[in-house]
């Protein structure tokens, strides 16, 4: 092995249960558990001061390996769709960064969030199927709306607060979003997560367990408005 491939390795391995590429694997691992990533969709990514962490592409989330993650400099040029990116560390595998990846920096460059997670969850499937009109989902006086941030990364809602999510249209490519929701998180400055129309969301965070939180208040939000929804409630209270 080379000087230079045991360091890139050393980018990735640790004893750390806290470590990036730990993290990561033990993250989707539970996200598969809750069927937010499987048939090898969905992933995350966590940013480490000037290191960029990403999941692969197109494998089975539950059984990623730290020897899997991708490791890219931060900042760097935005990513761009279907173009060549610096990495700092590729794993030996014939393996592709992940398909979000230039939605990850979205997250970055837009909220300066140092995580991001996207999920195809059937609650946020649902909720852009039944809020599709509208493109926005919205919700009030739900406890778990105090679970969510302003933006993502501001102060947190309060229980009166009406919550709104916006909706853009799904494209073939993942990458290919990239800019619709580059225009929803410039439009609505207070959203803390983007739903993809027949797909899932996009949830941002200052680091990987306000990321997670938000992604699982969201979700429960989005099946309780869900199931409000199809029941004939108002998930909006006029109070």
């Amino acid at each position: 092995m080379s000087a230079s491939t045991e360091q890139e390795d050393a980018l990735v391995t640790s004893t750390d249960p806290l470590h990036p590429a730990n993290l990561i694997s033990e993250l989707c691992a539970s996200f598969y558990r809750l069927g937010w990533v499987t048939g090898t969709g969905g992933g995350i990514c966590i940013r480490t001061h000037d290191k960029v962490y990403i999941a692969p592409s197109g494998v089975q989330k539950e059984r990623i390996e730290p020897s899997h993650i991708f490791v890219l400099p931060y900042p760097q040029a935005e990513p761009s769709p279907h173009t060549d990116r610096i990495f700092l560390r590729r794993p030996k595998l014939n393996l592709k960064e992940s398909a979000c990846t230039p939605l990850f920096w979205n997250a970055f460059t837009i909220r300066n969030a140092s995580s991001c997670i996207h999920t195809h969850s059937q609650n946020a499937v649902m909720a852009t199927l039944l809020w599709e009109k509208e493109k926005m989902f919205r919700i009030s006086h739900q406890k778990m709306i105090k679970g969510v941030r302003i933006g993502g990364n501001g102060p947190t809602l309060s229980y009166l607060d009406t919550l709104e999510v916006p909706i853009i249209d799904n494209t073939p490519n993942e990458e290919d979003l990239k800019d619709s929701m580059k225009e929803a998180m410039e439009k609505y400055p207070r959203a803390a997560g983007i739903l993809v129309l027949r797909h899932g969301i996009y949830v941002w965070g200052d680091d990987w367990q306000k990321a997670k939180t938000q992604t699982e208040c969201l979700d429960y939000l989005l099946e309780i408005g869900v199931k409000m929804k199809l029941a004939g409630l108002p998930t909006v209270l006029n109070i």
